[in-house]
């Protein structure tokens, strides 16, 4: 009989059988249960033990095998999940209240074989300043898309179906960043209201594609889209909630971890810590959870192919206990990684916890997401005053959090919109939020939106607040694609998809969070607009973060310049508010010429023609269109507007003696 042995963890096929292997410290009589096609179970011992991790082999099982761990609750016996099982038998779900009875009904894990046909695709391995994130979530994308074939509509392969693929053609689209994808359990106060958790923000295993999104196969379905994604240039990084679980608190449902082992939790005292408000805290100090972390990350990039992950609330991953740390041994783990430390890591800068603000805290190597230029931009193109200066700094990278010098491997993540909080349309069509459908009478949700409805709240048909908001759409995602660092769109925003100002809506499930794709003129104009952006962002503004980047970041020009083209002064940033940005790659390279007008007058601006440039209007928030400039040396910016210039190399210009 063939020996059984501690690692891998989790069920590890071979042409003989299974080896199955569980960390269990605190779970002496646990069982495995193996489940036949009519749901009825056989249980096996776990004799062999090494270091708290128990351990058998049972000759016979295949891939597609049933499996589960049985542990014993309050004298009874209750069924568990493998925190190391990559797939289960069916969507998660349960009526309340949750016990050891109703364990036994809930979806097993099953044996995966690991083997795909990756057809010869690589991952893309696209420079991070190359990199456009478009926020995706995998049902609420293409569910509605009536190009979509019916039955791949909400589903993994629906990623890829030739109506999408020609979307992100269309768009320029070459980065999809998907919300959580790993197996969710939804929360008991949804389940009371007959909700679920729809962005999947609540983890019940965390190397499981949710089956909700599968129309049969949810580990290969999976793996063909991610495939078919990278035959088309475009790179796939994950949303992942390493913070807690959906065991949440002490009186919340044991599905794994807390029958296992009582530390891989942080706790003060009896009581479970929850820095995320989302639910019990993910001691990361702790070596069995580091490991389990680092395993389940590790899974992703070797199996599926991934690009990188975008981790929630990440502050809490470098706690120990109350304290975060860059030090903390979950970055120094991931920066020795062979396989992570070659993949892209974006982090979610914070938590609710103690000194859970950590902006320009993370280790060398991490991006970040930058709520800053969200709150800032957002403020300054409403109309607020006194954000000019802070603007400026956001436009250039935010270089007070996020030197140059460490660029790209530190470059901001900027973003106006993301899944939580107002989707663009949204942002100006409310000043206030509308979360009654989520059930808790509005008062969930963000109450800073800095948002405006310029006249209504919500829809309207007059035509002068209609053309108001679309020049604000444009002034945002301008502001967005042309400041330095990697932007993230919401691609709900392309459409101009309302949520009917929910800024909360991760319990929607319908059409409050599924894609419109009924498109008007006026949709259409911004999509072509915004896709025309994207590609120009592409052609004119990464040579320049590339420039502004790393040792030769200082070999460059930037001038702010007045509106007769004179250079600011000091107390110039608490009084104008219509300057311009002069960019310039090396002595004599390309420029950018950047027409900020946050006044609700017209400006004329002076171009720079010291070299006898010829500027090329690359973007203009006014309208859908591209104007001429008046003589080359002036040009008049609408009100509330920005208009973007390009002039290739000076050398260009030189005359030829």
């Amino acid at each position: 009989m063939q020996r059984s042995h501690p690692y891998p963890q989790g069920a590890t096929l071979n042409e003989n059988g299974c080896n199955f292997s569980i960390y269990a410290p605190g779970a002496p009589k646990i069982q495995l249960a193996i489940f036949d096609q009519h749901g009825d179970f056989q249980s096996y011992p776990l004799a062999n033990e090494y270091a708290g991790i128990k351990h058998t082999f049972i000759p016979g099982v295949t891939a597609g095998t049933k499996y589960a761990y049985i542990v014993e609750k309050d004298g009874k016996p209750h069924l568990i999940s493998d925190p190391y099982a990559k797939a289960i038998s069916r969507p998660l779900h349960y009526t309340l209240p949750f016990d050891s009875e109703k364990s036994f009904k809930l979806a097993e894990c099953v044996v995966v074989d690991d083997q795909f046909d990756w057809q010869g695709i690589e991952r893309p391995r696209r420079p991070r300043e190359e990199m456009v994130l478009f926020e995706t979530h995998v049902k609420g994308i293409s569910k509605l898309n009536p190009s979509v074939p019916e039955h791949q509509q909400g589903r993994y392969l629906g990623l890829v179906s030739h109506a999408m693929i020609e979307f992100y053609k269309q768009q320029n689209i070459n980065t999809l960043q998907l919300l959580p994808i790993a197996a969710c359990m939804h929360e008991p106060h949804l389940l009371k209201m007959d909700k679920v958790n729809y962005w999947g923000y609540n983890p019940y295993l965390f190397m499981v594609p949710d089956p909700r999104y599968a129309e049969s196969d949810a580990v290969n379905e999976l793996k063909t889209a991610i495939r078919e994604l990278h035959r088309h240039g475009i790179e796939v990084i994950l949303d992942v909630v390493y913070n807690h679980t959906a065991e949440g608190g002490a009186d919340g449902p044991v599905f794994n971890l807390k029958a296992l082992d009582q530390h891989y939790y942080l706790k003060h005292g009896r009581h479970f810590a929850n820095y995320t408000g989302c639910g019990n805290t993910v001691d990361l100090s702790y070596q069995p959870s580091l490991n389990l972390v680092m395993d389940t990350l590790r899974y992703w990039v070797n199996e599926y192919k991934v690009d990188g992950f975008r981790f929630d609330l990440a502050a809490t991953l470098g706690r120990h206990g109350d304290h975060f740390s860059q030090d903390a041994g979950f970055f120094k783990a991931v920066a020795q990684d062979p396989v992570l430390r070659d993949v892209k890591l974006i982090a979610e800068p914070w938590d609710i916890g103690p000194n859970g603000y950590q902006v320009g805290n993370f280790p060398f190597g991490w991006n970040e997401c930058n709520d800053r230029l969200r709150d800032i931009t957002r403020s300054f193109w409403r109309g607020d005053q006194g954000f000019l200066k802070e603007f400026a700094t956001r436009i250039m990278g935010s270089r007070d959090l996020y030197s140059a010098a460490n660029w790209p491997y530190k470059l901001t993540v900027n973003y106006i919109t993301y899944h939580d909080g107002f989707c663009m349309q949204d942002l100006v069509s409310y000043k206030n939020k509308h979360n009654e459908a989520n059930g808790e009478h509005n008062r969930d949700g963000h109450g800073d939106n800095r948002s405006d409805n310029y006249g209504v709240e919500g829809e309207t048909e007059n035509q002068t607040i209609i053309e108001k908001r679309e020049k604000q759409k444009r002034n945002f995602m301008a502001s967005l694609l042309f400041a330095f660092g990697i932007p993230h769109v919401l691609t709900a925003d392309v459409l101009s998809h309302t949520q009917r100002g929910n800024n909360n809506a991760y319990c929607q499930d319908n059409e409050i969070s599924w894609l419109d794709w009924h498109m008007t003129p006026q949709k259409e104009c911004f999509k072509e607009w915004l896709a025309q952006m994207v590609k120009a962002r592409q052609t004119y503004m990464v040579p320049f973060i590339r420039a502004f980047s790393g040792e030769k970041r200082n070999d460059n020009r930037i001038f702010w310049r007045r509106l007769d083209g004179s250079f600011m002064e000091h107390e110039d940033w608490n009084m104008l508010s219509s300057v311009a940005l002069h960019l310039g790659l090396g002595k004599n390279g390309d420029e950018l010429f950047y027409c900020i007008n946050q006044t609700n007058a017209p400006a004329r601006f002076t171009l720079p023609s010291d070299a006898n440039q010829e500027w090329v209007m690359i973007c203009n928030t006014d309208s859908h269109e591209l104007h001429q400039t008046i003589d080359h040396k002036q040009v008049l910016v609408a009100p509330a507007s920005i208009a973007i210039f390009h002039a290739k190399s000076w050398a260009s210009y030189a005359p030829v003696w």
